[in-house]
């Protein structure tokens, strides 16, 4: 009984392999062909469109690996954290905290990106004291010069005129995510309605997605 029921695991989850595989299929010499700002940073391009299925981030951590093993991605920091991101939240725990370690800066992090790092890395390894110290250190992280923050924004002048608001400190609606949602998984925490806006969405149930 126990091996009829295991072959019978085994033929169905070989039967969803080529629907997986379909769905995240990409042209992969032209992905790698793409220059650093249209491979990571076009919405629409790159490898963000397969990382908005679920099934599909673990190919899309594979795919940003694939290009930052080649020399025009070299010291591009945010694709490493890209990385991380994606292994995060398909559940490689210990390689999404090995990758989000290489993005620390040096001192002094104006940007306040290092207590990010540790709210994120804190969250993945469900260490809930260095969460709250990180979380302590981004929120108390000075404003830039001459802007005046009002309820966490502040107005920036781009170069062609327009003026956007920016908001102040960085990511700290991700860390407050992160606290409401701690002992979840990153991608729960990081992504579920619930924990990124509590006040439009029931509580999350459970630990997983």
């Amino acid at each position: 009984m126990h091996g009829t029921r295991s072959l019978l695991l085994l033929v169905l989850s070989a039967a969803a392999l080529p629907a997986f595989a379909e769905a995240c299929a990409v042209d992969r010499a032209a992905m790698l062909a793409l220059t650093p700002a249209q491979f990571d940073q076009d919405l629409e391009g790159g490898w963000r469109p397969m990382a908005e299925k679920a099934e599909c981030q673990l190919a899309a951590a594979d795919l940003i690996a694939a290009y930052r093993a080649q020399p025009k991605a070299a010291g591009n920091t945010t694709m490493i954290w890209h990385e991380a991101q994606m292994r995060a939240q398909a559940g490689q725990d210990a390689q999404a905290v090995t990758l989000m370690r290489q993005t620390y800066k040096p001192a002094p992090d104006a940007g306040g990106w290092n207590p990010y790092v540790d709210a994120s890395v804190a969250l993945i390894e469900k260490d809930h004291p260095a969460l709250a110290a990180a979380r302590a250190t981004l929120a108390a992280l000075p404003a830039p010069p001459g802007t005046d923050v009002k309820n966490g924004f502040f107005d920036f002048t781009m170069p062609n005129g327009e003026v956007v608001q920016v908001a102040w400190p960085p990511n700290l609606d991700i860390v407050d995510a992160f606290v409401r949602c701690f002992g979840q998984s990153y991608r729960q925490a990081f992504s579920h309605q619930a924990c990124r806006h509590p006040d439009t969405s029931a509580a999350p149930q459970g630990s997983t997605p």
